[in-house]
């Protein structure tokens, strides 16, 4: 059965990386902790490419901002479904979800992937 993933692209104030760190750290926790295989949390860091669209210009990204691309991984989508029901009853979760976010939700992107290859 191939692996699921659920993928994110954020943007950032470069000033929140430290305090999203430290959020994703706490929640990646509760992730692992349900049943994730792996947590990843990635701060853009060589992001001018010269060809396709740049993570930047894609995300519309502003001058003191970043791109963080982060992806939760699964056994499978069953798996991943009853790992992100358990998390979202979590009250640790609910205490995070209640500070202030370090960026705009309305600018994060994320979507639910299939392994199509798996080396």
């Amino acid at each position: 059965m191939p692996r699921y993933a659920d993928g994110f692209v954020i943007v950032l104030p470069k000033k929140n990386l430290k305090a999203y760190q430290a959020m994703s750290k706490r929640a990646g926790k509760i992730w692992k902790e349900y049943g994730a295989l792996e947590y990843l949390e990635c701060a853009g860091d060589d992001l001018n490419t010269k060809y396709g669209t740049s993570f930047p210009k894609l995300a519309k990204v502003k001058r003191n901002e970043t791109v963080v691309f982060s992806w939760i991984l699964y056994k499978s989508r069953a798996q991943r479904d009853k790992v992100n029901a358990r998390v979202m009853k979590d009250p640790r979760l609910a205490a995070e979800m209640s500070r202030p976010m370090p960026f705009e939700m309305k600018r994060m992107s994320h979507g639910g992937f299939t392994a199509i290859v798996d080396l």
